[in-house]
């Protein structure tokens, strides 16, 4: 359960994040409880003027943002996102991370694969010397879950199909199931996402390899920002 220090370091590194965010951006708006704090933080400066669109990665996002009357967009109207702000589940020492505990990892990979930044927000919890602590999210067909479930344990995991709040398999915004795959620590990271990339039926998994430029991480009354060395934004695309 989060404690209230907890929650002010999420609203810390949540309100942080804003300085990356200039007038006329397209901005990424990810999924989870310290993405909504920027949503809400974002929300206060467009009631204060700041121009932006923004692309949210799920549909709670999506609610979120527009009862805050925050201007939404997509990809058939823009290609270009110029930062997503998102929250993470693990960060480790060369910030690559684990995602994917709000269900929405699918889109908040999509979304941080078209963005020339990605800011990811947490609270000191998320560090970790090595990713694996978490469980890792998989998402996948419905139809082949059983299969899928098998495979991964094949693979060393303990393997749990996420459940909602009324018994039955949680639905992603996509209409997928997701398996909670418990690796421990994960030795390979690269190795282990080119092993679930290559399942039929694995749609996405929660491991953001190379994809965090920035990391802000809230410490007690402060927030430690971290930067990744290089990564090649996407390509500028037609129809902006």
């Amino acid at each position: 359960m989060a404690t209230m220090n907890t929650e002010l370091e999420k609203q810390a590194a949540a309100r942080a994040s804003l300085a990356f965010v200039n007038d006329g951006y397209v901005v990424g708006l990810g999924t989870g409880s310290t993405a909504s704090y920027a949503i809400l933080f974002l929300g206060e400066r467009v009631r204060g003027g700041l121009n932006i669109r923004c692309i949210p990665t799920s549909n709670h996002s999506r609610d979120l943002a527009a009862g805050l009357g925050i201007p939404l967009t997509d990809f058939e109207e823009c290609t270009r996102i110029d930062v997503t702000i998102d929250g993470a589940d693990e960060i480790s020492p060369g910030l690559d991370l684990i995602k994917g505990h709000g269900g929405a990892l699918l889109r908040e990979k999509i979304v941080a694969a078209a963005s020339r930044k990605v800011v990811i927000i947490a609270d000191s919890s998320k560090q970790v010397e090595g990713l694996g602590k978490f469980p890792l999210p998989v998402e996948v067909v419905p139809f082949a879950q059983a299969l899928l479930a098998r495979r991964i344990t094949n693979l060393g995991a303990s393997v749990v199909l996420r459940k909602g709040l009324d018994g039955r398999p949680f639905v992603t915004d996509e209409g997928h199931y997701i398996l909670d795959c418990s690796f421990g620590y994960i030795a390979d990271p690269a190795r282990l996402s080119e092993q679930l990339q290559h399942m039929p039926g694995v749609q996405e998994h929660g491991l953001f390899l190379n994809l965090a430029d920035v990391v802000l991480i809230g410490r007690n009354s402060k927030v430690i920002e971290l930067h990744r060395p290089h990564r090649q934004p996407p390509d500028s695309l037609e129809g902006e």
